[in-house]
């Protein structure tokens, strides 16, 4: 992972632990449930956005480097191994 998108990535990740401590604040004052689940739903949105950009990264630079070594078995799982994890 390159440092520009490692530190995007990082960025993202503490706008995800604030929204995260939000939720926390607002269950904490007994804040209606819909505006609870709304900021959830943001906070999975973000975190599904940043799954997106590691798993681009991982086939842009990992999978392609299988490949190229001769390795296309160990990049179909991998490729299939994520495929599944981001279905559930």
């Amino acid at each position: 992972m390159n440092e520009q998108l490692r530190k995007r990535l990082l960025w993202r990740l503490k706008i995800i632990e604030g929204q995260v401590r939000g939720v926390q604040r607002m269950i904490e004052a007994d804040a209606y449930c819909m505006d609870i689940i709304t900021q959830l739903s943001a906070a999975e949105r973000a975190l599904s956005g940043v799954e997106d950009a590691l798993l681009e990264n991982h086939l842009r630079t990992c999978l392609i480097d299988q490949v190229k070594s001769g390795q296309e078995e160990k990049a179909v799982r991998e490729v299939m191994i994520a495929y599944k994890k981001s279905k559930k």
